[in-house]
């Protein structure tokens, strides 16, 4: 019997970490004989801690939430007893959260141990490595790419194949593959999962990367605010270099490659390929005007590829499977499977897998769930800070490159941030803003100044001092920066902006005309105020932080609106609805 627990950075935040010491007390406890071990994140992070239990049958019993306090009972009942604790298991609605997905790159996170690489290799793992390497050429594999349909999961969508082509074109005297793992978009937690979950496979990925282009160097460069993922990387390439599959002569073929970690400081603008060389070669984070593209001078000047974690990911799969197969799921343009991180207001927040195509109703509310409270869909956010907002009219869109990007927003790296009804788009807005400008990497003018001034209207708008013709000059800095700045950050800062004057002009209307903040949402444009249905009870006086609130003990209690600092404390504490915010 094995007793597993989900430890990707989820599950240990939530406290997987003291589960797995409760099962060790209590196994020891009631002289439990069981392989205790853990593995990655599943995908289902609102249910973590979680605990798979598998019988030597194979058969899998998988408990939810389970803390320290819960342990006991399930070691005693289902360990010791043979007897599962059902009402701590899985419920058959929360099953279909991985039933209705199709995964691919997260076929094995959450299965297996990603410090163990027997483990991986169980599963097939390097089984396509090997197969490149020894029985395949350069040209076969970028073919097999090129028939796949696979693009570049980073947020662009460019096509993979030509990428990896056009590197090996270009003459050189190294050659540079490149894993772009500098994930930094709000929300956005795919790429962190797959390295801590199955790093194996991004490192299998880069190899046959490598060996398409003819690189024999790979370079992960990570953001260290993930410890975890570089970690067990570092853990995983240290096993697959005693293996041979990572070194000299790998499988025996000749074909030299290694890899090696370089930690990011946490600059979103590296997401940006040039300027992520930059970074690389010990420079500050800027980009450059192209071309010279990357695949012709890159990296010390030399040959290079970058893809994100996620389409390396991808890479074995097709290799072992065909490039047929993954091109069969999906759409015509946009092929295969896209991981989303869903966030925000929804009820099922985590990771999911689905093909291609979907339409955004069932990522959201298919799987996902629906929104928190069974409030009303509002909108989502895709692309993070340079992607846009879809409302909820456009529910139906399906999960495209293509279609996506007919609503001005992106599918990017795969950040879906879900708004509803309380959600007040303006500030929404300029939230991202907020964060685009502080990440511009003052380069050009459009961006770093461009920004701060778009930034300065927003704020302006979401504390009433919005004036006439903000939203116009909000466009027209928007198409400036859009048209003038140099790379991708600069280009796609205005999109949040663009896309929530589009479908929400009248948010942005009545915080400029009326002062009102239209969700109730913007502290300085709302107020509370007392009604008839106030009982006297004196509760939310005593809750009130800061004595703004008066009143006879069974009377009528008033707020002091000049006192008030609108923290919603005594609408919270209410018991009889008797406080409104207007």
């Amino acid at each position: 019997m094995k007793v597993i627990i989900g430890q990707g950075s989820c599950g240990i935040a939530t406290g997987a970490k003291k589960t797995q010491a409760a099962f060790e007390e209590q196994m020891a406890k009631h002289g439990v004989d069981a392989v205790l071990d853990f593995t990655g994140c599943v995908g289902t992070c609102y249910l973590e801690p979680i605990v798979d239990i598998y019988e030597d049958n194979g058969d899998m019993t998988r408990y939810v939430k389970v803390q320290p306090d819960k342990v006991e009972k399930i070691v005693e009942e289902h360990l010791k007893g043979g007897k599962p604790v059902t009402e701590y298991a899985i419920s058959a609605e929360d099953e279909q959260f991985l039933e209705k997905q199709k995964r691919v790159v997260l076929r094995h996170c959450g299965l297996i141990n990603p410090e163990k690489i027997d483990e991986y290799l169980a599963v097939g793992g390097y089984e396509a490595t090997k197969k490149v390497v020894t029985s395949m050429t350069q040209d076969e594999v970028i073919e097999e790419i090129k028939v796949s349909g696979l693009r570049g999961r980073g947020g662009a969508g460019f096509p993979t194949w030509f990428k990896w082509n056009a590197a090996k074109g270009n003459p050189g005297k190294n050659k540079y593959i490149v894993c772009n793992a500098d994930e930094g978009d709000p929300g956005a937690f795919m790429d962190r999962s797959v390295l801590e979950g199955d790093p194996h496979a991004l490192i299998e990925g880069m190899i046959i990367g490598g060996f398409a282009m003819g690189a024999t160097e790979g370079i992960i460069y990570c953001r260290a605010e993930y410890p975890l993922a570089i970690k067990r990387l570092e853990n995983a390439m240290e096993q697959a270099r005693e293996k041979g599959f990572l070194g000299k002569d790998i499988f025996g073929s000749g074909y030299d490659f290694d890899l090696r970690i370089k930690a990011g400081a946490g600059a979103f603008v590296c997401g940006e390929e040039t300027a992520l060389i930059a970074s690389l070669e010990g420079e500050r984070g800027m980009p450059r005007l192209k071309p010279p593209f990357p695949a012709a001078k890159g990296y010390w000047q030399q040959p290079t590829n970058i893809n994100n974690v996620e389409t390396f990911a991808n890479v074995p799969w097709i290799i072992a499977n065909g490039g047929a197969a993954f091109g069969a799921m999906g759409t015509e343009q946009s092929k295969g499977t896209k991981v989303f991180a869903l966030a925000g207001k929804i009820k099922k927040g985590g990771l999911v897998e689905v093909p291609m195509g979907l339409p955004l109703k069932d990522v959201i509310f298919g799987i996902g769930g629906g929104i928190k409270q069974d409030k009303e869909f509002k909108a989502v956010q895709m692309g993070g800070p340079s992607g846009g907002c879809i409302p909820a009219q456009l529910i139906d869109t399906p999960v495209t490159y293509e279609d996506i990007n007919k609503t001005g927003a992106i599918v990017g790296s795969g950040g879906m941030i879900v708004m509803d009804e309380d959600t007040c788009m303006v500030d929404m807005a300029r939230y991202f803003l907020d964060f685009t400008k502080k990440e511009s990497c003052g380069k050009c003018n459009y961006c770093r100044i461009g920004t701060k001034r778009m930034l300065e209207i927003l704020e302006r708008i979401t504390v009433g001092e919005g004036k006439d013709g903000d939203i116009e000059l909000l466009e027209e800095l928007a198409a400036k920066i859009k048209d003038g700045a140099m790379c991708g950050l600069g280009q796609t800062a205005p999109n949040p902006v663009l896309t929530t004057i589009k479908y929400f002009r009248n948010e942005y209307e009545d915080h400029i005309y009326n002062k009102k903040c239209t969700a109730k949402a913007c502290k300085e444009l709302i107020s509370f105020e007392i009604t008839d249905a106030c009982k006297g009870c004196t509760l939310c006086s005593k809750k009130c932080p800061v004595g703004a609130i008066s009143g006879e003990v069974k009377g009528q209690h008033v707020i002091d609106q000049t006192k008030c600092i609108k923290c919603g404390k005594c609408a919270e504490s209410c018991k009889f609805g008797a406080i409104e915010k207007k």
